[in-house]
């Protein structure tokens, strides 16, 4: 099953290469089995569509999955400013939360 939404979304990019979603959600389909897989395209995703929020959440906890810290770390900090920007607020309290969290994790 996880193959053939694979396929669909390669497909949906070739079709609408301009589609930020299509790109998220293929990260996300590669995220549990194949994270670095996954980590290019988020890393696509934050610079062809810096404006797309939901990218930044996941792509700053696959960094510190990896542990990549530093661009975990700056990778919340600009989600959180974009989604100030964009006046997002349960997004950006989400953001937040989960930087309080990376941050008490690396203190300890």
């Amino acid at each position: 099953m996880q193959a053939e939404r694979i396929n669909f979304l390669k497909e949906q990019i070739q079709a609408e290469p301009d589609e930020a979603f299509n790109y998220y959600a293929l990260s996300l389909e590669y995220l549990e089995k194949e994270p670095q897989k996954s980590l290019e395209l988020f890393e696509n995703l934050l610079i062809k569509f810096p404006d797309y929020l939901p990218t930044y959440y996941h792509a700053a906890n696959l960094y510190f999955n990896l542990n990549i810290l530093e661009k975990a770390k700056e990778t919340y900090e600009k989600g959180i400013i974009l989604a100030q920007n964009l006046k997002k607020e349960k997004t950006e309290k989400e953001l937040k939360s989960a930087y309080q969290m990376f941050l008490d994790e690396i203190d300890e």
